[in-house]
């Protein structure tokens, strides 16, 4: 395994890292510079070279010293705490996103089927506050002004948008979007595109 890959191999990576105090975040299955930086230093503990990439050895010698992870170290709930929802998601499908606490709530008549980390636009391109409702969505998409790919987006607000993003999962929050609201779990984010139809609401709040 080696960076750029994405499967569930890396998902498994990263959770025995984490408990091993190597990897501090939730398993996303992407294979960025955190991961690399994760296999590098369990290798120099270990009298591997650190080459940050996965060879034979190196996967052994971690199966050796961890555990099979449960299902929900594999995929946590989310890393960060939900925040308490705001009123304007109580009611009818709500895509509940919250600047404060970094997540996204999908709640459907007050209740959290699932949720996720989020990241947010810079100050230069920040994500838009408000009410708003899903006016499109598109499994398969690139930015036509950034040129970039945005997989399960689903518009809310002009060219704004929830969507996966390959630089969330690598990154995490040393990046950010171009306005926005990031996903780094291609999984989370899979189910949630299947679940959510055009017209459902959005909150974005603090």
């Amino acid at each position: 395994m080696k960076d750029g890959d994405e499967n569930e191999q890396v998902r498994e990576l990263q959770a025995r890292l984490r408990q091993l105090d190597h990897f501090d975040r939730a398993p996303t299955g992407f294979y960025g510079s955190i991961t690399a930086k994760a296999v590098s230093a369990f290798q120099k503990k270990r009298g591997l070279p650190a080459t940050g990439s996965v060879d034979g050895t190196t996967w052994q010698r971690l199966l050796g010293t961890t555990k099979k992870p449960t299902a929900d170290e594999l995929k946590p709930s989310t890393t960060n705490e939900l925040d308490t929802p705001d009123a304007r998601c109580m009611k009818g499908r709500v895509l509940c996103i919250s600047k404060e606490s970094r997540t996204l709530a999908w709640m459907i008549d007050g209740r959290v089927v699932s949720s996720m980390d989020v990241r947010f636009g810079s100050e230069n391109t920040p994500t838009r506050e408000g009410t708003f409702a899903v006016g499109w969505k598109a499994r398969d998409w690139t930015s036509t002004i950034y040129h970039t790919p945005m997989p399960y987006a689903m518009f809310f607000s002009g060219g704004q948008a929830v969507h996966y993003s390959a630089d969330f999962a690598a990154r995490g929050y040393n990046g950010a979007s171009h306005g926005c609201v990031n996903v780094r779990d291609r999984a989370k984010i899979s189910a949630l595109f299947d679940q959510v139809k055009v017209g459902d609401k959005v909150v974005v709040h603090w």
